[in-house]
């Protein structure tokens, strides 16, 4: 028998609606979308069910909505009695998975990524910030290239390594520009630039890093009751300061996805649940490895299914 994970998707899986057939017919789900309500002290259900869009697209709306829905999906698919050997989100799903596997409590979560966001939207003015995703170069090729154009035009990095030829960068405007003229130069087929509030998940970020770690270390945390792959080191981790620290350095990190796909697979994983809106992870880990089953855990029937 192969063993199972829970993976749970990041920023960029949001979507206007999504968790409301959920909550509208499993009472499990419902409870928690209500608790983060009750959490934030101010209605997020009714920016994740109405939008409009440009709210919901906010980063300290979008990461405590996302976690919301991935938890109560989460919850409800707890009644088919799937139980994962490891879990793992993508960057801002990283919470959810902690969640899972019962290191925070969903309280102590959504607040704690409600904060991250602002501190995230907040760590560099906007509009001097930027990333882009870059088709079809090979990891070594572009981080060289990074490194030259930090050093020619300003700051930027390898920020999400998703699967093969999918790979985002961040830093300044000027740095992520430069990587746009010229990511031929590393072969790549195409880069896009994307809509986002700051650059995630590079140096730029250490501010929100240092404000985020006052957060986290007022938090209770458990050890994990199931092993959790970091985004930081694409290894399993179990232990409370190790995760504390790891979640404070993910936000200036590069998120390793596609090593940590890899590293779960060479563990025996050969199923994995994605948990939450859209499925943005079913495709990253089908072109990392065709052979794994997918399932996407998104919706209602999904989980009756």
């Amino acid at each position: 028998m192969g063993k199972i994970a829970f993976v749970f998707p990041g920023q960029g899986a949001q979507a206007v609606g999504m968790g409301k057939d959920a909550y509208d017919s499993i009472e499990a789900s419902r409870a928690i979308i209500d608790r983060a309500d009750e959490a934030l002290g101010f209605s997020l259900s009714s920016i994740i069910f109405e939008g409009p869009e440009e709210t919901l697209k906010q980063t300290a709306n979008t990461q405590p909505a996302l976690l919301t829905v991935s938890v109560a999906l989460l919850e409800a698919f707890k009644a088919r009695g799937v139980n994962p050997d490891y879990v793992a989100g993508h960057s801002l799903g990283e919470y959810s998975a902690l969640v899972a596997a019962g290191v925070m409590s969903f309280e102590d979560a959504v607040r704690t990524v409600r904060a991250r966001g602002e501190f995230m939207e907040q760590a560099v003015p906007n509009g001097q910030g930027a990333m882009a995703a870059v088709l079809g170069a090979e990891r070594d090729a572009l981080a060289a290239l990074c490194a030259k154009a930090s050093a020619e035009a300003g700051a930027v990095e390898l920020a999400n390594v998703n699967c093969p030829g999918q790979i985002v960068v961040s830093g300044t405007a000027a740095g992520v520009q430069a990587i746009v003229e010229r990511g031929k130069e590393a072969g790549a087929k195409r880069v896009i630039p994307l809509e986002v509030s700051g650059p995630f998940h590079s140096s730029l970020m250490k501010p929100a890093a240092d404000r985020l770690s006052g957060v986290l270390s007022e938090l209770s945390l458990n050890d994990a009751a199931v092993p959790v792959v970091a985004n930081v080191t694409a290894e399993a981790v179990v232990g409370k300061d190790d995760i504390r620290r790891l979640l404070a350095e993910q936000v200036f990190s590069p998120v390793l996805w596609e090593d940590s796909i890899r590293y779960l697979i060479a563990q025996g994983v050969d199923t994995f649940y994605e948990i939450g809106s859209g499925t943005v992870l079913a495709g990253l880990i089908k072109k990392i490895d065709k052979s794994v089953t997918v399932v996407s855990v998104n919706s209602a029937a999904s989980i009756e299914a």
